[in-house]
């Protein structure tokens, strides 16, 4: 899978992550409002705020594509935990992933891969990928908005998690960061005059300025709700619980050390489980490689 991202990318780009390779990171608290308290013994989710560190990105392999192209971004939270050990929640700014399975993502990063004469991919194979795969039509057609900044989009989770109460009890549930300012895209005459890593620049500027802020809600699950398959949306009418609010107030301190640091939605915390999602197991494994390759220096696949 790893070959296949750097294949999908054109190149291997030593010391970048596989996927999310341009990023920054910021610094903020995590209040929590108290309503999970009942549903999951999750440290981060009871009534004490948490210190917590975000890395926003684009989805690119390739760190050199501009801010400004219709591409997925990222927002990876680190929840620092009272007992010194952390958790990890990540989201993208479309609800649903393009694969239901690890090899599905592989068929589509490989119909992705560029064409060596024109440097971008073959329509016409991926049309060949999603017609043998037209579950996924929906999906891989998603159109990512194209920010006003990384503090006015929204953040999906994408997958289910299951939450464990003090009882025992489980439930699954879904994740989505909602921003205080609102959504605003860009359109694209005006992301067209907007300067390669605006939305960096933008999110630094307007901290200065004040807190950003953020409101984590939970869509809870109900019997028959698929939780092994990230291309299915879950009935809008299910239940949507803000359980916290987040507020970043500015750049971290090291944005080496930060940028360097393999943020993964397999690390969990009491009271937070994997659901039965297949991708989602996969994708530690998936990172855990990248972050050796980029580390060691020693680029595989290519």
């Amino acid at each position: 899978m790893v070959d296949s991202m750097e294949r999908m990318a054109g190149a291997v780009y030593p010391g970048h992550r596989r996927s999310s390779a341009r990023g920054a990171c910021f610094s903020g608290v995590f209040t929590p409002t108290g309503a999970a308290a009942q549903l999951t013994v999750a440290a981060h989710l009871q009534r004490r705020p948490v210190p917590v560190t975000v890395r926003f990105s684009s989805s690119e392999g390739n760190p050199h594509v501009p801010d400004s192209a219709p591409v997925t971004r990222g927002m990876a939270a680190r929840f620092h935990l009272p007992d010194g050990t952390h958790t990890d929640l990540l989201g993208i700014t479309v609800p649903l992933f393009v694969a239901s399975t690890p090899l599905e993502f592989f068929g589509l990063t490989e119909a992705l891969r560029p064409n060596a004469e024109s440097g971008h991919p073959d329509p016409s194979r991926v049309q060949e990928y999603v017609a043998a795969h037209p579950h996924l039509a929906g999906p891989i057609t998603q159109q990512p908005p194209v920010p006003a900044s990384y503090g006015t989009a929204a953040y999906w989770a994408i997958h289910a998690f299951i939450w464990v109460d003090a009882a025992g009890g489980r439930r699954p549930v879904r994740y989505r960061w909602q921003p205080a300012a609102g959504r605003m895209n860009l359109t694209p005459e005006e992301a067209a005059t907007c300067a390669d890593d605006y939305l960096s620049g933008e999110l630094h500027e307007r901290l200065r300025r004040g807190p950003v802020a953020f409101t984590l809600h939970v869509q809870r699950g109900e019997p028959g709700d698929p939780t092994d398959n990230p291309t299915v949306a879950w009935p809008a009418e299910r239940s949507d619980v803000a359980v916290g609010q987040l507020e970043l107030t500015g750049p971290v301190d090291d944005q080496e050390y930060w940028s360097a640091q393999r943020f993964d939605p397999g690390h969990l915390t009491a009271g937070i489980e994997l659901s039965d999602d297949p991708v989602l197991a996969f994708r530690s494994r998936a990172y855990a490689e990248s972050y050796r390759r980029r580390n060691e220096n020693e680029p595989k696949g290519m």
